[in-house]
């Protein structure tokens, strides 16, 4: 049987359309997440607190660990949402 192309193949297309669908969300999510991110921002600049709380940080780590029913794991979670953060104070700084 001779090799087929990959592209060509009806379930590895609709997989692959589920999976533009996720990222297309997961862009989504991560931009209205930095809009209220940046609104909250400029509410704690105007009232003189500071805008990194670390405190804040872990319980929102701890939360989101909750709710997280794999198959990521914990490091992968820890790793993504640290980037998130990142990203968030990079952005909206």
């Amino acid at each position: 049987v001779p090799a087929m192309d990959p592209s060509q193949d009806p379930t590895i297309r609709q997989l692959r359309e589920k999976v533009s669908d996720v990222d297309r969300g997961l862009v989504e999510a991560i931009n209205a997440r930095l809009r209220l991110v940046a609104q909250l921002k400029s509410y704690k600049d105007a009232r003189g607190f500071a805008f990194v709380d670390p405190e804040r940080e872990e319980w929102m780590f701890r939360d989101v660990s909750r709710s997280n029913r794999g198959p990521l794991s914990q490091e992968g979670l820890e790793h993504i949402y640290q980037a998130i953060l990142d990203l968030s104070k990079r952005e909206v700084s």
